[in-house]
């Protein structure tokens, strides 16, 4: 049972169709990862523009799995990185979205056994 994403979003988008649903958890499981350790270098390089372009990336991603608590945490990141602020106002941020990634994709790979 999906504790931490939720696939209703993908299954509507694809008429319930399980190649498409495969993609996209694939997609998330494969390139989430690689594309959050983008937005760690950013914000701990402060390259505000690298930090916004992973996190723009991710968004409808995050959106689409029903992390809606990430996705609203990206948002602050995309926020953050506008005004250019300090590491400090946005790490916990980061670190949560983090967390919320990792438990989605240790869940999602035992549910598809990927």
């Amino acid at each position: 049972m999906a504790i931490n994403y939720n696939l209703a979003k993908v299954y509507a988008l694809s008429d319930n169709d399980p190649e498409f649903v495969m993609q996209i958890i694939t997609l998330f499981v494969t390139e989430v990862p690689q594309d959050l350790k983008q937005i760690e270098m950013g914000i701990k390089t402060k390259e505000h523009k690298l930090a916004y372009a992973y996190a723009h990336k991710i968004k409808p991603t995050l959106d689409l799995l029903g992390l809606n608590m990430a996705y609203e945490e990206i948002l602050q990141v995309e926020a953050w990185t506008k005004v250019e602020g300090k590491r400090k106002e946005i790490t916990a941020t980061f670190e949560s979205i983090l967390d919320q990634v990792e438990k989605a994709i240790k869940e999602i790979k035992k549910d598809f056994e990927l």
